[in-house]
């Protein structure tokens, strides 16, 4: 088998096990939680009129988180390059295109070697493509570290979950260590590749993978410069720009919060808008930790310790469904369209890979 023949083969076992690990845990959740109110209370909601509305508002609203991080990508594109115009819907399809290798990486990272390459596609230098999303990559860090206090206030007295606050907790110290690293990198990027050198050497003496080796320090090298040299542009000459960028950033994630609460209303319960901000700012940092493919089970878990607490006993009959219309519309949606989008442009939904950014640069 060719080195080409493995990858199309991993990302095809990726695909099936970030679907099918999804629709599994649902399924459990689902068997554990519904029962004969269940039928009862769907029987009488799920042909109101306000059922549609509040579903179809959902859905808009995951649409428009996609347009919103497109302006985003467009605001950060121009400071990079002020000569390179990407149109807003070139910039969505980008953001369209991410969502399918992204939910099927773990911490959704493979989304980020496909906005980079889009990006340079339309007009950007490589160094400019990966500047305008390590710049998105910060904006997200430093809003979901001031949101962290937030969420921990309103549930600070409600997870007893063991699962979901040990999660949160190793999600919480991973997130910090990269936020250290984050501004080491910007004050001190000599020494920041130092240490990360220094760790990526006494890993490789205990691998037999000796020529990866040096790739990974020599990737680290340049990421630690890219990084640097991004941040302080943006800082600086692009100050205003990176500003947009964060009121866009603030808008986009309030956009997606709104979801859960939309479906709660569909279903005719409350919609615990405070709660519902708080628990999607925790999900969050359960999401980044590297564990499945797009974080799938991870996330449907999550999701169902946070609002189980907001439903409360009296309605954990309707947990189930809820978990499935939220994970269906963010998660199962956004892999869908990434994948139409990414076959159009691509040709294949199962080649795309670092390699072939390398290749079509060429």
């Amino acid at each position: 088998m060719t080195n080409k023949q493995k990858k199309i083969t991993k990302t095809k076992v990726s695909i099936f096990v970030s679907i099918t690990l999804s629709l599994s845990i649902i399924f459990v959740i689902m068997y554990f939680t519904i029962d004969a109110k269940t039928i009862q209370y769907l029987s009488q909601v799920s042909f109101r009129p306000e059922f549609f509305l509040f579903f179809g508002a959902a859905v808009l609203l995951n649409v428009l988180f996609w347009f919103i991080w497109g302006a985003r990508i467009k605001v950060l594109s121009n400071v990079v390059d002020p000569n390179v115009h990407i149109s807003l819907w070139e910039a969505t399809k980008i953001v369209i295109t991410n969502q399918f290798l992204a939910g099927i990486t773990p911490s959704l990272a493979g989304g980020e070697p496909v906005r980079i390459y889009l990006l340079n596609k339309n007009g950007l230098s490589t160094g400019g493509a990966t500047a305008t999303v390590l710049g998105e990559r910060l904006i997200d860090a430093i809003f979901i570290l001031v949101l962290i206090p937030f969420g921990f206030f309103v549930f600070k007295n409600r997870i007893d979950i063991e699962l979901i606050s040990n999660g949160l907790t190793i999600g919480i110290i991973l997130f910090l260590t990269g936020i250290i690293f984050f501004v080491l990198a910007l004050k001190y990027p000599r020494k920041t590749k130092d240490i990360l050198l220094w760790v990526s050497t006494r890993i490789s003496r205990i691998s037999k993978k000796k020529d990866r080796s040096v790739k990974v320090a020599t990737r680290i090298g340049q990421e630690v410069d890219n990084f640097h040299n991004s941040i302080t542009l943006f800082l600086t000459a692009g100050k205003k720009s990176f500003l947009s960028a964060a009121g866009l950033t603030i808008l986009l994630w309030c956009t997606g919060f709104m979801i859960p609460s939309m479906i709660l209303l569909g279903l005719g319960l409350s919609p615990f808008f405070v709660e519902s901000y708080a628990a999607q700012a925790l999900l969050l940092i359960i999401v980044m930790l590297p564990t499945t493919p797009g974080s799938s089970g991870v996330t449907e878990l999550g999701m169902a310790g946070l609002y189980s607490v907001l439903l409360g006993v009296s309605h954990q009959y309707m947990l189930g469904v809820f978990v499935l219309l939220f994970r269906f519309i963010t998660y199962h949606m956004n892999v869908f369209c990434g994948a139409v989008f990414q076959y159009r442009i691509f040709k294949s939904i199962t080649s795309f890979s670092l390699e072939t950014i390398s290749k079509k640069e060429r």
